[in-house]
């Protein structure tokens, strides 16, 4: 397994120690020829916070430390010196884990139901969901194709569109309220196809593991990892019964954004790098698992290899667009190039704040106006670039279209970019832009049920 020199990285983070910070930062400022106070502005913090930094005297947040890093050109050396608990990794929410979330029941036909939701109450979330797809198709305003109304549309067609529609409306649903959809939706493909002739009941399993994959994905954004994890897992069972076997690996994919997003740098590699290099598998599923790769390498720090991997996404994206598919995209379908987009995030967490804002601000005004979660996603990111590049006013602007939004639809993964954001701001709380988000700012971090 390929991971482009993170046992080296590892060893150094066990050496480390938290007073060694300081000394060698003020080693490399004055090697360099800076003051403290040019320091203070190219870093956007304050000289006294610095100063209390190379004394020993406060501990370095990792926002800083990789800041350092960049400055110096220290390739790691100076963030693997912040304390343990600040390294990537530290402070994540505990292993993955493996086994079937604490809520799954069995009812008494054998049936597995996740979330604690009985027959009866998924019979009605059932009903409600042809409710749901009206709204889908008010809010797609031609983006999704129209239910097909012949007395000749197959079940699968009926359900493919509708998956459209769900993927639509989980641009701007709290996720909670889709999951009883997707359970009844995914459940009544696999009974119907079992009643099905060979070549109809391939493509209904294909169907059903789709909207399971994207019922992983919504259990994520509700904040619950265990059913996130168990849903995807439900989905490659599903994929292999119909015989397809590009599920599992892309699973791996999945399964590395949990990862990611609590701060496992060397397991988020460790999982999709294999994906990455294997040839056989489909240019898309070994694009979104380089692209991820290089999300795993930039929170570690190593910029070299985390734009390696970037262009080699940008490449595999290139061919799968060549090559074409008649499912629905695994992966967003809302970025017009992903790579490019994940450059900007990446950016961010090498350190580099400006040139993380400059590509953001260029990638996210082609956002298309009906992907409200993606927009907010990547718009943060933007907000929270502004922000450590010392253009505070901005990303307050930034951040004020958008907190209402992620307060309405809720977005575990996106809270993450806002309480980095809340951090960031806090240096600036007398400035008067930044007094008046924190209502908003609240709203997200403190919701009222």
């Amino acid at each position: 397994m390929r991971l482009d020199g993170f046992e080296g990285v590892c060893m150094r983070t066990t050496n480390g120690s938290m007073g060694e910070f300081g000394p060698e930062l003020r080693r490399r400022r004055l090697a360099a020829g800076l003051t403290l106070t040019r320091l203070a502005e190219l870093l956007n913090y304050s000289k006294g916070h610095l100063s209390k930094i190379e004394r020993g005297q406060k501990v370095p947040q990792l926002e800083l430390a990789r800041r350092c890093d960049a400055q110096f050109g220290a390739g790691g050396e100076l963030e693997m010196l912040a304390p343990p608990d600040q390294r990537p990794g530290a402070g994540a929410a505990g292993p993955v884990p493996d086994e079937e979330p604490l809520l799954l029941r069995v009812d008494r036909d054998g049936v597995r139901w996740p979330g604690g939701l009985g027959r009866r109450q998924l019979l009605a979330a059932g009903a409600s969901s042809a409710l749901g797809l009206g709204v889908a198709g008010a809010a797609g305003a031609g983006r999704a194709a129209a239910v097909p109304t012949g007395s000749d549309a197959s079940p699968a067609e009926i359900f493919r569109t509708q998956l459209d529609h769900m993927r639509l409306l989980g641009q701007s649903t709290d996720p909670e309220l889709l999951l009883p959809m997707l359970t009844v939706q995914t459940h009544t493909l696999r009974e119907l196809a079992l009643q099905a002739v060979a070549v109809d009941r391939v493509r209904l399993l294909g169907l059903a593991a789709r909207y399971a994959e994207f019922a992983g994905w919504m259990a994520q954004e509700a904040g619950d990892n265990a059913s996130a994890l168990w849903w995807t897992s439900s989905a490659v069972e599903l994929a292999e019964a119909a015989g397809d076997r590009d599920l599992g690996p892309y699973a791996l994919v999945r399964r590395a954004l949990v990862t990611l997003y609590a701060g496992d740098a060397v397991a988020t590699v460790g999982l999709v790098a294999p994906v990455a290099d294997d040839d056989r598998l489909p240019p898309r599923i070994r694009g979104l698992a380089a692209q991820r790769e290089a999300q795993g390498h930039a929170l570690f720090g190593d910029r070299t290899a985390s734009l390696r991997s970037l262009d080699r996404a940008r490449e595999l994206f290139t061919q799968s667009a060549a090559h074409g598919g008649d499912g629905p995209a695994l992966g967003t379908s809302n970025l017009t190039d992903p790579a490019a987009m994940v450059t900007g995030w990446c950016l961010y967490d090498l350190g580099r704040p400006a040139q993380a804002a400059d590509v953001l601000d260029r990638e996210c005004a082609g956002l298309p106006a009906h992907a409200v979660r993606t927009r907010a996603r990547y718009g943060l990111r933007r907000a929270l670039a502004h922000a450590a590049a010392g253009e505070v006013e901005h990303a307050c602007a930034l951040a004020s279209q958008l907190l209402p939004l992620v307060a309405a639809f809720r977005s575990a993964t996106i809270v993450t970019d806002v309480v980095r954001l809340d951090r960031e701001l806090s240096r600036f709380r007398a400035v008067q832009v930044v007094r008046d988000l924190q209502p908003e700012l609240a709203a997200v971090l403190h919701p009222r049920h």
